[in-house]
């Protein structure tokens, strides 16, 4: 990629108001509880005995972050809590959003990090083990795969890739690097909804057919934004690195990417990556056969140019059937839950809430079962939701880099999770009915949607492998 100086971006804007001391007592409390919830296998790869190593490691991990504003941030301080991990490194464009989070991490860990804006340099590091990705999406797959050039593992953040093509690069890059690349979709290693997922696969609801999930919010509008100046505090050209270049306006950066197709994938892959996910989860599929999509920019007349309501219908060859629906400028809730999924089979319906929570239904309604939460969820927060809960995922992570353990979302299924959305968009985008290659994936026999299953570049900063 092109030689230029300092980096990327992150993901979020709110704060993170607890202290250093009560979130390191809150993630050690939350690993001892996840060893009693992984009893029985619920999660691969885990129990007291092996969580017990885990912690009492020696060797760290060590790690560099990129893209540290916010979502970053809270990911920062997250591994800097774990007691088998050192983060050694920051990256960002932001020279004030860097200097925030190497207090914070230092505060915590009492070891001060790098301050390195260009995360390509520090990949340089022969020290570091691993990159974590929290930049922008149009980021995330072109930043893993140089990461991975590097000898490093990976933690990416969702949604994997900015669009189809770059997903197969990802997974094409973890063949030929053998590293370690694992995707934040976080739920995969939450124990109760781990449990919701093998409740389904074990026939609680019989035969599942059909599962509807979704996101509501009450998103301000963005404006209309103005051409000015770029700031003294951001490196513009990085933050943009591999897409192609765009006249800077007051009302882009740090949040509103998300929805503008350049740089942001919308609300589908921002948060319907996490439910489509756990539809493809518990569905046990890989591919469609069909997609559509409906939609649009309704709320506002503004630079927002994704879909602020959307509904996707996703089938598949083995005669099942999921639909996500987004709302992001309208928080009503579906089925008492502002972000979620309902399993629906032959015997009754399982639903797994907003949380670390899930009830099962028989078919006249009744509750038959309640799985309830032990640990705190904002799923509206944008920085930092379910901190503990999260530092399963990354535990999980260690545990591959350091013995093999499989991963609970590996790049490959991430790459599978992330294409349903993005299949969405391009169905939206397109106006078509798009027929899928169970096998691949790919567009079949539509070659206006196919344009869009590759984004262009920015000459000189086109990912390869």
């Amino acid at each position: 990629m092109k030689n230029t100086q300092n980096f990327s971006n992150s993901d979020s804007r709110s704060d993170d108001s607890r202290s250093s001391d009560s979130r390191r007592g809150f993630i050690k409390k939350s690993l001892a509880g996840t060893a009693l919830f992984s009893i029985g296998g619920i999660l691969p790869g885990f129990s007291p005995k092996s969580y017990a190593k885990i912690i009492g490691a020696n060797e760290k991990v060590r790690v560099g972050i990129m893209g540290v504003n916010s979502r970053g941030l809270a990911l920062a301080g997250n591994y800097a809590l774990q007691p088998n991990c050192e983060v050694v490194s920051i990256s960002d464009v932001d020279s004030r959003a860097a200097e925030k989070c190497i207090t914070t991490v230092e505060s915590i860990q009492k070891s001060k990090p790098q301050n390195i804006p260009d995360f390509r340099k520090a990949l340089e590091n022969k020290d570091m083990d691993a990159l974590v990705i929290a930049a922008p999406d149009h980021w995330h797959a072109p930043a893993a795969i140089l990461a991975s050039k590097a000898g490093k593992h990976v933690y990416l953040e969702k949604p994997c890739s900015h669009n189809p093509y770059e997903g197969e690069l990802l997974v094409s890059a973890a063949n030929k690097y053998k590293n370690v690349i694992q995707m934040g979709n976080q739920r995969r290693s939450w124990p109760n909804v781990a449990a919701a997922i093998k409740e389904v696969h074990d026939g609680m609801i019989g035969r599942t057919y059909f599962v509807k999930g979704w996101y509501t919010n009450n998103r301000a509008s963005i404006g209309i934004g103005k051409e000015t100046a770029v700031p003294s505090w951001l490196n513009y050209d990085l933050w943009q690195g591999p897409a192609p270049r765009k006249i800077y306006k007051d009302n882009l950066i740090h949040y509103n990417w998300h929805w503008l197709w350049n740089w942001g994938t919308g609300e589908a892959l921002n948060n319907g990556t996490h439910m489509l996910d756990l539809m493809r989860w518990g569905l046990q599929v890989d591919y469609p056969t069909r997609v559509t999509s409906s939609g649009g920019r309704f709320r506002y007349k503004d630079d927002w140019e994704t879909p602020d309501t959307q509904v996707i219908n996703i089938e598949f060859g083995n005669n099942t059937a999921m639909t996500w629906e987004g709302r992001s400028c309208n928080g009503r809730t579906i089925e008492g839950s502002s972000v979620g999924v309902v399993f629906y089979g032959e015997k009754g319906s399982l639903q797994i809430g907003e949380g670390n929570t899930y009830n099962v239904f028989d078919l006249d309604n009744k509750l038959v079962k309640e799985v309830k939460n032990d640990f705190v969820i904002d799923p509206r927060n944008k920085m930092n939701p379910s901190q503990g809960l999260d530092a399963l995922h990354i535990q999980n992570f260690f545990e591959a880099i350091k013995k093999g353990t499989s991963l609970n979302s590996g790049i490959v299924g991430g790459h599978q999770s992330t294409l349903l959305a993005q299949l969405g968009n391009i169905a939206i985008r397109s106006g078509e009915t798009l027929h899928i290659d169970p096998s691949n994936g790919h567009i079949k026999n539509n070659k206006e949607a196919q344009k869009l299953w590759k984004r262009e570049y920015e000459k000189g900063w086109e990912p390869t492998i």
